[in-house]
Formats: structure tokens, C-alpha cells, sequence
């Protein structure tokens, strides 16, 4: 069987995606599988990793890579190939772009379809949808930069006009500080600022809204981050629940990638909060009509000992210390074997 691994791409994720990328590729059981290792250039070009497929090992965050050779036409390319990994995190890779590249082609694929990976991607979306479901989820203003003045949208989605003066005011009154600001469509923490006060609120909206057009203001939770990883399509495996534990304020994209003291480890959690992950997880996936796989992310609030789900990763991190790996191990799945029941869902 022909397998094409697709890895780089042209979001802002780009060097995370390589080093996952080239994860799989050294973990794929290739005497199983032929392997044709494709990257996705920054502007959008595909090119044919022409290192021995037995040398590539995983890169880390950031690595940059050579043995490129340019394939001139990508339609013609994948005619032969059976099966699409697309090791792609953020825009063009996880919001449905690709998807539809395969989709197009007639080509199986593994993950999610276009539309649960467009959904997933963006966070107001995703909130909207499961809300609409009864899944609590963090407390939220949307909002669009519009010039000097800003966008609010209601839960209802009326919007209004607001001043810089009244937007403060809005977040004092329904979000309170600290807060965070966040891009609705990026992963990887980027675009994801932690704000303590009033006076560094709008400078991270700024940032933010140079990533995505529509901006998340959360409300900081006090507690536990857990995550949990899905595999399957109608019938769905839940992994044991991991806990994060960053040395960062948050768990930024320094924390998850470039910083030894943040940790991932098993969780301890009675009986009845973890059954409570897996129903509300489950939920959430169908809800989204997710396929293949995704990661969900929550908080377990300390006041409340509530859970709130952050949000859903429909192509988590495959580097040697992601979390998604990681929680199948725990479960019984080693990583070549991980990727062989990916493939498999895909062509079921």
C-alpha cells in the first residue's frame, strides 16, 4: 500500500508540523508500507523528501530540512497513491483545505473530513456548536478588530459597534482579569496572549487579530489542564486522561516545545470525573462528526471541581513528546501501531 505523509504547510505551525511529520514517517512500519514523504513549503509548494527513507529520523521544532525535490504537478502525483496522512497542523492543513485536495481526488485520507476540520478549527465555532449541545465550555466574548473601534458579537450574534473605552468596560464586566486573547483559527498557543490588566488588552488584540480576524477573550480558569485523545469514527476509543503541568504562565508554544520543565503525565482523577471526560469528550466528537482522531482538551475548575472543554485538535501533535502518542501508549498502543489503526480507520 502507497502511502503519502504530508508534513510543513503554509500556516504558522509550520515548524511544529515537521517535526511531527517526520515523527510518523520514522515510526511508520515501513516494511508494511511504501512511504513518499511529501513537504508543504511556506508558500505553498509541494516537494518530494527524497532522504532515505530508513534515515529520517524525528526532527525537532524549528529543524530545517534538505533532499527536496519539487513535484511539479500534485494531482498527478497522488494518482497512485492509496492513502493521504496529512501530518499538517493549522490552516491549509487542519481547516478542510487539504481535505478537499483529497477529497477532490478521490483519495482516502486519514483524519477528519472538511467539515469537522473547519469546525475544530475555529474556536467560536466550535464553542457556538457545543453550547448548542449543553457542553459548558470556557466563558467568552467574540469580537473583530474594525479599524480604531471593535466588533462585538452577542450570544445571540447580534454585533455592536465599540469604542475602545466601552469594549474595556464590557470585558471588566463579563470577563474580569486575568483573561486571555486568542486568534479563533491557529493552534500551537500561537496567538494566544495571557493578559493580566486593562493595559495590555488591547495590544494583544492587536497582535492576535494580524493571525485571525476573529478574536476569542476568555476567561482564565484556576485548575487542572486535562486532555484526552479519541481514535475511531462510529465507534470511538478513549485514551487514559493526561494532565499538563507547564513551568510557563500558561501552556504556551514555548512551554509545549521548547521547554524541559513542562511536563505531561497520567492523571489522577476519581472514577466519575474521568467516565465524565470520556461522555463529554464523546459528545463532543460526534457533535463535531469528527473521524480518525482528535485530542480534547479541558479544565478541571478548582473552585467548582467543574469541567469545562477548551477545545477540540482534530490533527494533535505527532513529535516524540506530544501528548496524543503519548496517552496511546498508555493505553496499549505503541506508535507504529497508533499509526497503522489511523490508516486502517481511513479505509474503513
Amino acid at each position: 500500500m502507497k502511502i503519502a505523509i504530508f508534513f510543513g504547510g503554509q500556516s504558522n505551525e509550520h515548524d511544529v508540523s515537521i517535526a511531527s511529520g517526520t515523527s510518523v514517517i520514522y515510526n511508520i512500519d515501513k516494511e508494511k508500507y511504501q512511504v513518499y514523504p511529501i513537504y508543504i513549503s511556506k508558500e505553498g509548494k509541494f516537494y518530494l523528501y527524497e532522504k532515505d527513507i530508513y534515515k529520517i529520523k524525528p526532527l525537532k521544532v524549528g529543524a530545517k530540512l534538505n533532499n527536496l525535490k519539487e513535484i511539479e504537478n500534485i494531482l498527478e502525483y497522488l494518482q497512485d497513491i492509496d492513502v493521504c496522512i496529512p501530518i499538517l497542523h493549522g490552516k491549509y492543513g487542519e481547516d478542510g483545505s487539504i481535505q478537499g485536495l483529497f477529497k477532490l481526488l478521490n483519495k482516502k485520507y486519514v483524519g477528519c473530513d472538511i467539515l469537522s476540520s473547519s469546525i475544530c478549527m475555529d474556536k467560536v465555532t466550535t464553542k457556538m456548536l457545543l453550547e448548542g449541545i449543553g457542553i459548558k465550555v470556557t466563558p467568552y466574548l467574540y469580537i473583530k478588530k474594525n479599524g480604531h473601534k471593535y466588533l462585538y458579537f452577542d450570544s445571540n450574534f447580534n454585533s455592536y459597534l465599540l469604542s475602545k473605552s466601552e469594549l474595556l468596560k464590557l470585558v471588566k464586566e463579563k470577563i474580569g482579569y486575568p483573561l486571555f486573547v486568542k486568534a479563533s483559527s491557529s493552534g500551537s498557543s500561537i496567538g494566544t496572549f495571557k493578559v493580566e490588566d486593562a493595559s495590555s488588552l488591547i495590544s494583544s488584540i492587536t497582535e492576535a487579530s494580524l493571525i485571525d480576524e476573529k478574536i476569542l477573550i476568555e476567561k482564565n480558569i484556576e485548575g487542572r489542564e486535562l486532555e484526552i485523545g479519541l481514535l475511531g469514527n462510529d465507534e470511538v476509543i478513549c485514551s487514559p486522561v493526561g494532565e499538563i503541568k507547564a513551568s510557563d504562565t500558561y501552556y504556551s508554544y514555548k512551554a509545549k516545545y521548547n521547554d524541559k520543565n513542562s511536563q505531561t503525565y497520567l492523571a489522577s482523577l476519581n472514577l466519575k470525573t474521568l467516565n465524565e471526560i470520556k461522555d463529554i469528550a464523546k459528545r463532543a466528537y460526534m457533535a463535531c462528526s469528527c473521524k480518525g482522531l482528535s485530542r480534547v482538551d479541558f479544565f478541571l475548575e478548582s473552585k467548582s471541581n467543574e469541567l469545562i472543554l477548551n477545545e477540540i485538535n482534530t490533527m494533535p501533535g505527532f513529535t516524540s513528546i506530544s501528548m496524543y502518542p503519548e496517552l496511546f501508549m498508555m493505553y496499549g498502543y505503541d506508535y507504529k501501531t497508533l499509526i497503522d489503526k489511523l490508516i486502517m480507520l481511513s479505509l474503513s
